[in-house]
């Protein structure tokens, strides 16, 4: 779908470019900046009366699931060129999600402020983001919508598949998913040393984001669906050809929107942002996506709630055969005909009329969208789950929490068990270690201090281990609860961004172990069994932690940020106020 030709919309004037105000001037420092253009070997018409795109391009030796995105940004260049454009390159933050601690969601904001600002600052009339793993997606397209350039996101795509054969039985893996599971099966000794040093060399076999429905793939998938991805780009593997092409038509496609001045602001509504959240219900996603697409709705002047997004996840089911709701990977997802196939199956509870970056509306982008394998996608009377997302309330969370129900074992839906209390992830580990921990599967698993402020950042720290002698049993999932967030390719019976945090007063920070807590999906409650007056002379007792950053940028992050139900954005940066246009001296 994505080589079909897009709708060819009226042409600006030239001289209208933003561009222009650097370049086309008489006076003495237009000359000065043509002047340095032509340092490069330029030519002055090539600056002079076309569009000029900016590739942010978020590569670096310490992303892996970028580790071709060099290579990427010269197939946009390409495409902008055939176009008729002049591209240029804009490195940025590139929060591999791996290697960045203490968790890459304390960056998300100073890369959507880097964006921006890199933007604003120079001379280019439109973008194209190069990103893909988890925070960069959210993070260049905040900074991106806050610009309101035209924008065109080109998604890094999933990494390959695997296999791991043992015993003549072959299972597909996935990465995060089977990391998690594998680990788990090392600590109960079923996976000897040996072979988890086997495992830790092939379980990721290709450049590119998780092959699994983790943050990277859903928030990959919400971008398309808002409208701002070339129709079926964020399914097509990284490594396969068909990636290199459609790089190439990011690159022409973005020279025709800057020509059509076709910008977010003309793209996004309330209704794209719904299909987005339809989107990744269908899908099984991250439930970080939750946080990111209220920062994205708020860049936007998007109204956009908690209970917005669970009235969605109770109408939508889970139809992706993905890991970790399903068994299949992001290559599977791909060869069934990938996204427009997913949104196809959705038609009825989706807003058509949305218009895209194709300049057609999705209606059009999706009429010859068809899938080719029902087991991968599935049809609405046969889903994979009833439910990828519940908003949970009570008077653990006053503004909410969530649980991802296709990823946790269903007899923890409603569960009432004793609180077994951390206050941070140092202590909780040690004592998960411990073979003399006094817990057994009925116990709730409670960490706090892991939210916004208090982490801080919010890292993924929700998946909370299960303890030591309980994994020797046979235990592979427990109630657990944060005001931390989990990886999208983890899964269990974890309730997570619990909100306000324990850090700011939130009620986490009253609970002892031995409290009882009810959890009960059905009925969305979050229930602290301690009556009023108890945790009023709790709340009375309660001191808030020691920040330990007095400077730099973390302490910015813990004076700025919002809460989860909000968006963990920058309090300063949300909205649409409009900041001027640089001075030109």
């Amino acid at each position: 779908m994505i080589h079909d030709t897009p709708v060819q919309t009226p042409t600006r004037p030239l001289a209208s470019l933003r561009s222009q105000r650097w370049f086309a001037a008489a006076g003495m420092r237009a000359f000065a900046h043509r002047q340095r253009m032509q340092q490069m070997g330029l030519r002055r018409e090539d600056v002079m009366g076309k569009p000029i795109v900016a590739i942010v391009n978020t590569w670096s030796d310490f992303s892996p699931c970028h580790a071709h995105l060099r290579e990427r940004a010269e197939a946009v260049k390409k495409g902008v060129l055939m176009a008729g454009g002049t591209p240029f390159e804009l490195p940025a933050l590139s929060l591999g999600e791996v290697m960045v601690k203490p968790t890459t969601m304390l960056y998300r904001n100073l890369l959507a402020m880097e964006v921006e600002e890199l933007l604003r600052s120079h001379p280019v009339d439109g973008v194209v983001l190069l990103a893909g793993c988890d925070k960069t997606t959210p993070g260049t397209v905040m900074g991106a919508l806050s610009m309101g350039l035209p924008t065109l996101f080109c998604s890094a795509g999933p990494m390959l598949n695997d296999r791991h054969v043992k015993a003549g039985v072959t299972r597909s893996i996935g990465a995060g998913t089977h990391t998690r599971m594998f680990w788990d099966e090392h600590q109960a000794g079923r996976i000897n040393d040996a072979e988890w040093v086997q495992l830790e060399a092939k379980m990721t076999r290709s450049p590119g984001t998780c092959n699994t429905m983790g943050t990277a793939s859903t928030m990959t998938a919400l971008v398309e669906a808002l409208g701002l991805a070339l129709p079926g780009s964020t399914s097509i593997p990284a490594m396969d050809a068909a990636h290199v092409r459609m790089a190439t038509g990011c690159g022409e496609r973005i020279v025709q929107m800057v020509l059509a001045d076709l910008t977010p602001a003309r793209l996004l509504t309330r209704g794209s942002f719904l299909n987005a959240a339809a989107v990744h219900m269908a899908l099984g996603g991250s439930t970080n996506a939750v946080v990111h697409l209220i920062a994205m709705a708020r860049r936007a002047g998007i109204e956009l709630a908690l209970d917005d997004l669970d009235d969605v996840g109770r109408r939508v089911p889970v139809l992706a055969n993905l890991f970790p709701s399903g068994d299949r990977l992001m290559e599977d997802f791909y060869y069934a005909g990938g996204l427009p196939a997913l949104m196809s199956r959705l038609t009825d509870r989706l807003s058509l009329d949305e218009l895209t970056v194709t300049g057609r509306t999705l209606r059009d982008n999706l009429a010859s969208a068809e899938v080719l394998d029902p087991e991968v996608i599935r049809p609405l009377d046969r889903p994979v789950s009833a439910s990828a997302l519940a908003v949970l309330h009570g008077n653990l969370a006053p503004a909410g929490a969530v649980m991802k129900p296709s990823a946790a074992d269903p007899r923890f839906l409603r569960h009432r068990g004793p609180a077994l209390v951390f206050d941070s992830q140092p202590e909780m580990l040690a004592a998960l270690a411990d073979a003399d921990l006094v817990c057994d599967e009925n116990t709730v698993l409670v960490l706090r201090n892991a939210g916004p402020v208090g982490a801080p950042g919010m890292p993924e720290w929700g998946n909370l281990p299960i303890p030591k002698k309980l994994l020797q049993r046979g235990v592979r999932d427990m109630v657990r609860l944060s005001d931390a967030r989990m990886s999208g390719t983890h899964y269990g019976a974890c309730v997570l961004h619990i909100a306000p945090e324990s850090a700011v007063g939130g009620p986490l920070a009253l609970v002892k172990t031995g409290d009882l807590i009810e959890l009960d999906v059905a009925a969305r409650r979050l229930h602290l069994c301690v009556d009023d007056n108890e945790l009023a002379a709790r709340r009375a007792a309660w001191v808030a932690p020691p920040r330990r950053y007095e400077r730099g940028f973390t302490r910015l992050y813990q004076d700025h940020v919002t809460q989860a139900h909000e968006g963990c954005d920058f309090d300063f940066l949300q909205g649409t106020a409009a900041t001027p246009e640089p001075d030109i001296y």
